[in-house]
């Protein structure tokens, strides 16, 4: 697993100090995490619009507030001290958005759900049967080119074709908002599943942040939690499955691009999942970018454009190719989350993003929005 915070980069994110009503903005640098809030520049929006995101990052003037190891270490909920910073979601102002089945496992996973119903002892007789029938040569399409349409048409013809299946490989990709601004939590927070689900799982991401101008400006590691029963159910309960409290991790800072890192680095990255027990389970999974079958870039077109606007910008989750299948409970039962499972998302470049699984209804309620962050700022004389 990569270190929580990578070796080198330019770093932004926020943090809770102690004394200070509003979240401060902060940075790393030698080890140290600077507070380099400043008026004008006092969120990550604001940066995020500037002219030049990474050349302000790396040259802001700021106070350091403490060795990164040590707020890192006291960013978990379960255990951290009021009377010390900690870490929170990186990003504040954005809209929270996320694309889907853009991979082709997940899409077959996606399709397994449907045809279930819900019902996760009927998924592993469905995946043979589907996979027998369609195969996995899907993997090689590119959504909406012509030889997408061929296979579409021989789905139809073999009664396989499935709402999933048109947004995996129609010319439309899924774009749905996974929560609204200010609703994300960051590394060491917990993240929510709705009690009625039985049958879920993380979904280990890259999320990319983008400005009002539609210009991609760095990136980040996210949890997109899903709750594979009640999608299952019906496709129109997306809402319920994917936007709940605290189901929304990113973090543990947004990496800006710059000379080194860029948005190829990021098509080429892989992204490890770990998830531990408290039964003594242990899941580890793989996602790699490189084949993610719509492109970052066309999944932020479809995202913001002369469609559709975002004023204060966006984050977007790119979706993952991690579809957990291990069984947990018994053959034929696959995996689901338990409370208080860790899950840990990781990629050498932009660090671990850890969080523990609890109820959605057992985690602590956000309270803080966008309303209670302008008027902290205003306070302070930071707008």
């Amino acid at each position: 697993m990569s270190a929580v915070v990578p070796a080198e980069g330019i770093l932004v994110g926020r943090a809770r100090r102690p004394g200070v009503l509003h979240p401060v903005i902060v940075t790393v640098r030698d080890g140290a995490v600077i507070d380099i809030t400043a008026k004008g520049f006092a969120t990550v929006r604001d940066i995020a619009e500037s002219d030049d995101p990474a050349g302000y990052v790396a040259s802001a003037r700021g106070e350091a507030i403490g060795d990164v190891e040590a707020i890192v270490g006291n960013s978990w909920s379960s255990g951290s001290d009021d009377g010390k910073p900690s870490l929170l979601s990186p990003v504040d102002l954005q809209a929270i958005k996320a694309s889907g089945v853009t991979f082709v496992v997940s899409l077959l996973e996606r399709v397994i759900e449907e045809q279930a119903r819900g019902d996760a002892g009927r998924a592993d007789a469905l995946r043979k049967e589907i996979l027998d029938l369609i195969g996995t040569d899907l993997s090689q399409l590119v959504p909406g080119s012509e030889a997408a349409m061929k296979v579409k048409h021989a789905l139809i013809a073999r009664g396989v074709w499935s709402q999933y299946l048109e947004v995996g490989i129609g010319p439309d990709a899924e774009i749905f908002t996974k929560g609204q601004p200010m609703s994300s939590v960051g590394h060491g927070a917990d993240v929510g599943l709705h009690p009625v689900s039985s049958w879920n799982n993380p979904e280990p991401e890259v999320a990319l942040v983008v400005s009002s101008r539609g210009r991609i400006l760095g990136a980040t590691l996210g949890n997109d939690v899903n709750l594979r029963d009640v999608e299952g159910r019906s496709a129109l309960l997306l809402g319920k499955a994917k936007d709940n409290n605290a189901s929304a991790s990113l973090g543990p800072f947004v990496r800006l691009f710059d000379d080194v890192f860029t948005l190829e680095t990021i098509s080429q990255a892989d992204i490890d999942l770990t998830v531990t027990g408290e039964d003594g389970f242990e899941l580890k999974g793989r996602s790699s970018m490189s084949q993610i079958s719509r492109t970052p870039e066309s999944l932020v077109t479809a995202t913001i454009g002369p469609h559709h606007q975002y004023p204060d910008g966006l984050v977007l989750y790119l979706g993952t190719m991690f579809a957990p299948i291990q069984d947990r409970d018994g053959a034929g039962k696959g995996f689901t989350h338990k409370l208080d499972d860790i899950v840990s998302i990781s990629t050498p470049t932009l660090g671990t993003l850890s969080n523990r699984v609890l109820l959605a209804t057992e985690c602590p309620p956000w309270t803080y929005g966008t309303s209670h962050l302008l008027r902290d700022l205003a306070k302070a004389d930071l707008l």
